[in-house]
């Protein structure tokens, strides 16, 4: 099975994560299983 691996990447404030929660409601939309990884420089939770 293919995977593809997509990464989002700006300035504070430019609109990555709406942009991401956008993108990943038309994917699962369209059937797409879809995971999400945040990279941040503090604790973080993993969806599970």
């Amino acid at each position: 099975m293919m995977r593809r691996v997509f990464g989002i990447t700006g300035w504070k404030n430019s609109g990555k994560t709406t942009l991401t929660e956008k993108l990943v409601a038309e994917l699962v939309r369209r059937g797409w299983e879809v995971s999400t990884v945040k990279h941040a420089h503090h604790d973080f939770d993993i969806d599970k």
